[in-house]
């Protein structure tokens, strides 16, 4: 967290250096004269350095959460929480691998210690990896170890977090958790098998919490997902983006079924997120949200 004094910020990275902290107001759940306010709310947001993570921190921040970046370089963690404090807001770092249980764990205690609760857990670590991919092979020529590490990588890595962080939140009987799905997880996307199926264990984890922690926890935790559609980002640039700066193949093929006719921009995720973590969205629960541009709802034709 930070506090502002003049154009220097001062942030907090848990565990480590601390400087003109302000306390958070610790609460409990309850429907405010602003539904979309987040003000007083702690939100944690795993892979918070990437391009859709870092989009959703920030746009936390702006509604007036307390953000912790999670991101297993602390470097990377603390350049963020920077960020958003010279930007006027209030976030802190957690440095942990969200593969590593341990280490989530520790995060949690930590973030537990310093402000009593944790509201929301934004899922946003994960991605596809090179050497999973099938565009110019056959599926057959995949590594069976680059297919575990991309199941690894978005199921255990939203599976992990989701336990640690949803257990504090069931002990308190509130809080709100959006997962990251894709368009992949329910239409055939060449060249991504192990994304896909992924993905769609995404889906399916995402029902099958938020039906258990409002049954045994109570209706005020929530369990909700986007389904981004075509975001350009390092993990897929080279296949929508040729050298010239003009696109693929793909890239065209992407465009010519999005009825809007042009790829996401990172803002756009932002939205839907806040709504589904705020007051707004209080009876939304196992949600798969689409955030694509129409892609899934056009044939083509």
């Amino acid at each position: 967290m930070c506090d502002f004094a003049g154009p220097d910020v001062t942030c907090l990275t848990l565990g480590g250096r601390s400087g003109g902290v302000s306390e958070p107001e610790i609460h409990s759940i309850s429907m405010s004269d602003d539904p979309f306010s987040l003000a007083n709310r702690i939100a944690v947001v795993t892979g918070g350095c990437g391009v859709l993570g870092g989009a959703i921190a920030s746009g936390l921040a702006r509604a007036r959460a307390t953000v912790a970046i999670l991101d297993r370089r602390r470097d990377a963690a603390e350049r963020k929480a920077q960020e958003i404090c010279r930007d006027g807001g209030q976030a802190l770092a957690l440095a942990a691998d969200v593969l590593d249980e341990s280490e989530v764990r520790r995060a949690c205690d930590q973030l537990l210690e310093r402000t009593g609760a944790v509201d929301i857990l934004i899922n946003a670590a994960g991605g596809n990896i090179a050497r999973a991919r099938n565009d110019e092979r056959s599926v057959f020529d995949v590594p069976a170890g680059a297919f575990d590490e991309v199941m690894r990588l978005n199921v255990q890595g939203t599976v992990i977090p989701a336990l640690v962080f949803g257990e504090a939140m069931g002990r308190r009987g509130s809080g709100c958790i959006v997962n990251i799905s894709s368009m992949a997880a329910t239409r055939v996307l060449t060249g991504v098998l192990g994304y896909s199926v992924a993905k769609a264990g995404i889906d399916n984890f995402t029902r099958w919490m938020a039906a258990e922690l409002a049954r045994k926890h109570g209706g005020r935790i929530r369990v909700n997902a986007i389904a981004p559609g075509f975001f350009i980002s390092a993990q897929n640039r080279d296949v929508l983006i040729n050298a010239d700066g003009s696109h693929t193949e793909r890239a065209r093929a992407v465009l010519a079924h999005t009825p809007m006719g042009r790829f996401g921009e990172p803002a756009d995720v932002v939205g839907t997120v806040r709504w589904l973590v705020s007051d707004a969205a209080s009876f939304v629960t196992g949600a798969v949200i689409p955030v694509d541009g129409g892609f899934s709802v056009f044939s083509g034709v």
